[in-house]
């Protein structure tokens, strides 16, 4: 049995492929799985473009933590490699980075492809555009090599970004998307699943492990997607009012604020998910801002959908381990230890 577990990114199997996160100056204090992680540095030290064990087939890849609001790692696309930093996202489908032809701001200031330094890369008059909560990209469709590691994905389809917005003060130059090939807005085939056809991997399972009581909302249920490309946990807002009102949180701009000395003493929040409880912490959901006030990330759904559904993005996930099992339609959750 093959299949890509992304954790901190991960991928097992007999022929395994490990791409665990790296941590850089993050604005809070170290999660659980950072003991996890160090004992394993320990062990072996590691080049940060990859490492590989003699024997083992296991190649570590290393993403960074970006001030705990997204992960990201390292990609290689064409002919000889070029190396970008991606979000590897589950709540979206098109891979893409920014073109060379491209001029705009958002462009100019991170990697882009230099589609004619590479042998292998091919060109298609198909034109596709993406919206994303925090930005949005123009683009055509090209072919070329792209490599995860060891993952190989040959005239995998993927985007070239004409203009972006919305992006200017990010740190990462595109977004690999996992989710399932009916909502590529490029109609392009994703790389996961282009893998799985071409036997890389042999079963529609990956994995993110992401390391750092009393019913307020959804007493009748209601629907939850797991994100990476999402940083917060949102909901419709008089829920989300309602958890902001229990901890004591008051808005201030575009943010709920809370007292950092009362940290301890806020109760977890909890998510009961098919009967079982999955409990967030208040050290977990409070982040202090570059002033040092402290705020929480629950958030308003900015467009509401027609059922009481919630987004559970990256501050979730770095609590749990999480199993997308898209051949059977379903998800997995452990807690990270």
């Amino acid at each position: 049995m093959k299949w890509l577990v992304l954790l901190w990114l991960v991928a097992f199997s007999e022929c395994i492929v490990k791409i665990p996160l790296r941590r850089v100056k993050t604005m809070r204090k170290t999660l659980s799985g950072k003991h996890m992680l160090n004992n394993f540095l320990k062990e072996h030290a590691y080049r940060l473009s990859q490492i590989s064990f003699r024997g083992s087939n296991l190649t570590i890849h290393p993403l960074r933590n970006i001030k705990d609001v997204v992960y990201m790692g390292s990609i290689t696309i064409g002919t000889p490699p070029q190396e970008f930093q991606v979000i590897f996202d589950t709540g979206s489908s098109d891979l893409w980075v920014p073109s060379d032809i491209c001029a705009i701001t958002p462009c100019s200031t991170h990697n882009r492809f230099r589609h004619l330094q590479s042998s292998t890369f091919r060109i298609t008059n198909k034109t596709f555009s993406v919206a994303y909560e925090s930005g949005s990209m123009k683009g055509v469709v090209a072919h070329d090599t792209v490599r995860i590691g060891d993952l190989v994905s040959t005239d995998q389809p993927f985007g070239l970004s004409m203009a972006e917005y919305g992006f200017e003060d990010v740190t990462f130059d595109g977004i690999l998307g996992l989710n399932y090939p009916n909502v590529s807005f490029s109609g392009a085939i994703p790389i996961f699943d282009k893998l799985k056809n071409e036997g890389a991997i042999s079963e529609l399972v990956f994995a993110f492990y992401l390391s750092t009581r009393e019913v307020i909302a959804c007493s009748g249920g209601c629907e939850a997607v797991v994100d990476t490309g999402v940083s917060m946990i949102k909901g419709p807002g008089i829920l989300v009012d309602n958890i902001q009102e229990l901890i004591g949180a008051r808005p201030r701009g575009s943010k709920h604020y809370v007292s950092c000395s009362a940290v301890n003493t806020l109760p977890p929040i909890i998510f009961t998910i098919n009967g079982v409880n999955y409990q967030v912490p208040a050290q977990a959901y409070i982040l202090k801002d570059s002033r040092g006030y402290c705020y929480t990330i629950f958030e308003e759904i900015t467009v509401s959908p027609s059922t009481e559904t919630w987004i559970l993005g990256n501050i979730f996930l770095r609590l749990y381990f999480s199993v997308f099992d898209r051949a059977n339609d379903r998800i997995g959750l452990a807690r990270a230890v």
